[in-house]
């Protein structure tokens, strides 16, 4: 069940998306308006009050706190946690919005396979337990899309994707559907804040570059946080992020729980 939430930024955004025929010029994001969760008194109370560095060292701490499941077991966890809500036969797949049979899993034409929004390349964490088995990053998607996707960083323009109405890519960057854009930076986001280089693995961190090859760097994060802001968390968001949380890793993504703390980490 969704936690309850005060979201006014989100009743902004729907008046805005209410206006029939309207086109605004490209503005820097604002900041999104303090949310409230249920898990402030308890999860985060910690981290409630806190901003900059201080803020990401307090939720570092708590998600930190965290079990892992095996690269194998990720398959029947997106099963569950990528499940389209109007079939639940199948699973919708991240950079298309399409719904696939679940059990059309692998890695041939036709099939979903598992994304890693924070490519594994950038950190050279692999698929082993850890970043590379993440829930909170790892996504169903049409293999041909995620091989368009790649390691490339994220940033927006390009030519459109086959297979992924609304999605850009050219030589450097990839810029997802908009339904898609919030997802991903808060997606990226949570690695940047839970892998911190402490436990054995890489210190990922976002930056302004497109051609971060095998760096443990993921960029753009302007244009990130601009689609956290565009993007606000979704029912299906909120359904993925509580799963996580009860049956698989014990963590939580904080930036679905409160993406204003993206603007005040950055």
């Amino acid at each position: 069940m969704s936690v309850a939430r005060i979201r006014s930024w989100k009743v902004w955004a729907a008046l805005s998306a209410a206006v029939v025929g309207l086109t605004l010029p490209a503005v820097t994001a604002t900041p999104a308006a303090a949310t409230t969760t249920a898990y402030d008194t308890t999860y985060y109370k910690n981290a409630v009050g806190k901003t900059g560095t201080t803020l990401k060292s307090a939720l570092h701490t708590i998600i930190s706190d965290q079990d892992t499941v095996s690269y194998d077991g990720v398959w029947n966890a997106l099963k569950t946690l990528d499940q389209d809500p109007n079939n639940s036969s199948n699973v919708v797949l991240l950079y298309s919005g399409v719904s696939r049979s679940k059990s059309l899993n692998g890695g041939s034409v036709g099939n979903w396979n598992r994304e890693h929004t924070w490519a594994q390349s950038h950190g050279s964490f692999g698929t082993a337990a850890g970043p590379g088995t993440d829930l909170h990053h790892l996504r169903a998607c049409d293999v041909q899309v995620n091989s368009t996707r790649g390691n490339k960083d994220f940033d927006n323009g390009g030519s459109a994707v086959s297979g992924a109405p609304g999605s850009y890519t050219d030589s450097n960057s990839f810029e997802p559907r908009d339904a898609d854009k919030g997802d991903v930076a808060r997606m990226i986001l949570y690695m940047a804040v839970r892998y911190e280089g402490g436990d054995g693995w890489p210190n990922l961190e976002p930056n302004e570059s497109t051609s971060n090859g095998s760096v443990p760097y993921h960029g753009r994060l302007s244009v990130l946080k601009q689609w956290n802001e565009q993007d606000p968390p979704s029912a299906f968001e909120e359904r993925r992020n509580d799963l996580v949380y009860s049956t698989y890793q014990g963590n939580r993504n904080p930036f679905i729980d409160h993406p204003e703390w993206v603007e005040a980490i950055w």
